[in-house]
């Protein structure tokens, strides 16, 4: 016996291919949220929607360090307050917010949006490393600090602009990795209980 044909509708397969460009979710996932969505919260989907679409209207990046803003300079870039000999490099947004959170940086920021790839087509040029070159060269920046994170591609990236910096004179340094804070030897992979000898300091 032939079985019906499942119903659908052109709207909500848009939608569930919407839902898997976010990271993570595959196609059964961005199926669950477009029905809970329709089904149960079509006042959030709505103003989902239209929270999304402001966003991509009024967001832009910082001519300055290009993180995420509203304005054409974000507001750490026009502090007065900010140390502005001290140029910190990250890899997102989210990774700024971090290093913020921490209440023990009181410098400058230039966000790179992504890292070096080569496997995935990701050069110099993708992650403005011109643009931050030009920053260094100001002759106002004393430092840069590389906070680009501890992957390979992290890494790499972290190599690859300590090079292009010291050919040109430019003092950098790369935050320091080992064990965490109120952390336990017993409980600490290998890899990291060795990084943090080797960076280990005097006392």
């Amino acid at each position: 016996m032939k079985r019906d044909a499942v119903p659908s509708a052109a709207g909500l397969e848009r939608l569930i291919e919407a839902l898997r460009v976010l990271p993570g979710v595959g196609p059964r996932s961005a199926q669950r949220m477009a029905y809970y969505l329709l089904q149960h919260d079509r006042a959030g989907a709505e103003t989902l929607g239209a929270s999304l679409a402001e966003a991509l209207r009024a967001v832009r990046h910082c001519t300055h360090c290009n993180t995420f803003t509203e304005d054409e300079v974000c507001g750490l870039c026009r502090s007065a307050r900010r140390d502005a000999s001290l140029l910190c490099v990250v890899e997102t947004p989210a990774d700024l917010s971090m290093v913020e959170q921490t209440l023990s940086y009181s410098g400058k920021y230039f966000v790179l949006m992504g890292r070096l790839s080569p496997l995935d087509g990701v050069g110099p040029r993708d992650i403005g490393l011109d643009r931050l070159l030009a920053r260094a060269a100001d002759g106002v920046v004393q430092e840069v600090i590389l906070a680009t994170n501890f992957t390979n591609e992290g890494e790499a990236t972290a190599h690859y602009i300590a090079e292009m910096l010291r050919a040109r004179g430019i003092l950098s340094s790369r935050i320091a990795r080992g064990v965490p804070l109120g952390g336990e030897l017993e409980y600490v992979d290998v890899g990291t209980i060795s990084q943090a000898l080797l960076d280990r300091r005097g006392l």
